[in-house]
């Protein structure tokens, strides 16, 4: 036996599993990060987008088949990173978020004029495609440091209420924004037929404006008319508290997890808190 060999005290074990489960949450977040890419180079290919964030998109830049072998290969590597957690739980859940972008995309494509028209679909469209994955992922963050089912639960809510307030603020933009800013054209939604929030409620106010939504959006003169209706209804209005109540709902589940005494979880609780702040003041 060797003397000299220093001793594994307790708080070295239990240092050693803070770390490794850190390195497991930062996994997680890789994972998200690569399946989100993937999912927006395949956007910007379904859509034929020019630009992403002010730059060339990729498929503009190499062609639409190397674009199409890029965002495969990141979710190869991020089911391949998946795998390695070796919890069959945590892999459930991310693929459940990316079986829900597959689908929310779909629905996009496939919608008829009165599944366009209704707040319903729309919001479980954009629950699908923005709000599976940030919700699944807060939740696997949760299971992986073996927290309760109560505050996995809190976490997914977290992350639900959050990717949704994101999204209410992005179709604003689309409304609002400039190119600069959102990095794309602006009123690309629905130059491509896809109705939002605003024109949404727009259309609670304005019924009429069904019927331009009927007519497509093909017609530049149509689009223009849409414009007109939002600008004179509360639908911009509307969308901006719609996304309040959804950040203050996020901001509400992390109110909820069990009380601490360390000033660290303290001070990442109200980084999480301060996220839903940023989010609905932004501007790009």
């Amino acid at each position: 036996m060797d003397i000299n060999r220093p001793k594994l005290s307790f708080n070295c074990i239990g240092d050693a599993s803070r770390v490794q489960l850190h390195r497991k949450q930062q996994l997680i977040a890789e994972i998200t990060e690569m399946i989100h890419v993937a999912s927006l180079i395949h956007d910007d290919i379904l859509d034929d987008a020019k630009t992403r964030r002010g730059v060339g998109s990729l498929n503009f830049v190499v062609g639409n088949k190397l674009a199409v072998l890029a965002g495969d290969f990141l979710l190869f590597r991020a089911l391949g990173a998946l795998a390695s957690l070796k919890n069959t739980e945590v892999v459930s859940l991310l693929v459940t978020a990316f079986d829900n972008l597959v689908t929310g995309e779909t629905m996009q494509m496939a919608a008829t004029v009165e599944q366009r028209c209704s707040m319903e679909y729309y919001m479980q469209k954009t629950y699908y495609k923005t709000a599976s994955l940030v919700s699944n992922s807060c939740k696997a963050m949760a299971l992986l440091s073996d927290q309760t089912p109560e505050v996995a639960t809190l976490a997914f809510e977290y992350g639900k209420n959050l990717g949704l307030a994101y999204q209410f603020i992005d179709d604003i933009l689309d409304f609002t924004g400039t190119s600069a800013s959102l990095g794309k054209g602006s009123l690309s939604d629905i130059r491509q037929g896809i109705v939002t929030a605003p024109i949404l409620f727009a259309m609670e106010e304005f019924p009429q404006l069904k019927a331009v939504i009927e007519q497509g959006f093909d017609n530049f003169a149509n689009i223009d008319t849409a414009l007109e209706y939002l600008w004179k209804s509360h639908g911009i209005q509307r969308t901006k508290e719609l996304a309040t109540k959804h950040a203050n709902l996020a901001a509400a589940a992390i109110d909820s997890l069990p009380e601490s005494s360390s000033l660290d979880v303290w001070k990442s609780r109200q980084a999480l808190i301060n996220l839903t702040q940023i989010l609905t003041t932004r501007n790009k």
